[in-house]
């Protein structure tokens, strides 16, 4: 797909480089418009399907929370390696992954020792990751993440915990207060999901547009888009 053919939302927007984050970010089985399939491919949407350990990560993180975040951080660093070379050929970035948010999953689930092992791991890669031109993170309640996961009846999600939930969304709330590298946009996602729906969609996409540095807010009510 080139320029001409994309959505002219995405089209106008400025940014080449956006990366899409949440806690829980993955819709598998409705159909997707193509404006709302972008964002998809941005937010990375079903990329933990592929890992193997994330089933029994849900069953018992402390026995495979290391095998599963090794996996993860192998797969980040192998698709950034593509994101390299495909960057030379097209025009605008698709799929992409925040890297330093693997870390604070790491932090949040590995002990003392696994992470200092993990750390060293980190640094051998030496993996080289753009950075983005703005971070889009979807907030939402743990209450609302939870009811969710409930609707969407992926099964292996329904192991997951509440705790881990709030624990999770405490980290990616203290991350992205101090994260610096990029501008950030903070959407509380609560009432919309512009992932999953068009309509929700394009009400959030002039905010990408205004977004060129620093940290912004936008707190939509879905009567309002």
């Amino acid at each position: 797909m080139n320029a001409r053919d994309e959505p002219e939302e995405i089209v106008r927007t400025p940014h080449r480089y956006v990366v899409v984050e949440g806690p829980i970010r993955r819709r598998q089985d409705e159909p997707r418009a193509p404006a709302r399939e972008e964002l998809r491919q941005r937010a990375g949407a079903g990329a933990g399907d592929e890992n193997p350990f994330l089933e029994r990560f849900y069953r018992n993180p402390r026995a495979a929370a290391f095998q599963t975040q090794l996996y993860f951080l192998f797969q980040r660093a192998r698709q950034m390696q593509e994101l390299r070379q495909a960057d030379l050929f097209e025009a605008r970035a698709r799929r992409r992954h925040l890297l330093d948010k693997d870390r604070l999953f790491a932090r949040l689930t590995l002990d003392d020792e696994e992470f200092a092992l993990y750390e060293q791991v980190y640094a051998r890669l030496a993996i080289d990751a753009p950075v983005p031109d703005l971070v889009v993170y979807l907030q939402a309640p743990v209450d609302v993440l939870l009811e969710r996961i409930a609707r969407r009846g992926i099964a292996c999600e329904q192991l997951i915990e509440r705790r881990y939930l709030e624990r999770l969304v405490e980290s990616y709330a203290r991350f992205f207060l101090e994260y610096e590298a990029a501008p950030v946009l903070m959407v509380n996602a609560a009432e919309i999901d512009p992932v999953g729906s068009e309509r929700d969609y394009r009400g959030c996409s002039p905010r990408w547009v205004r977004a060129r540095r620093g940290r912004h807010y936008f707190n939509p009510m879905k009567s309002l888009l």
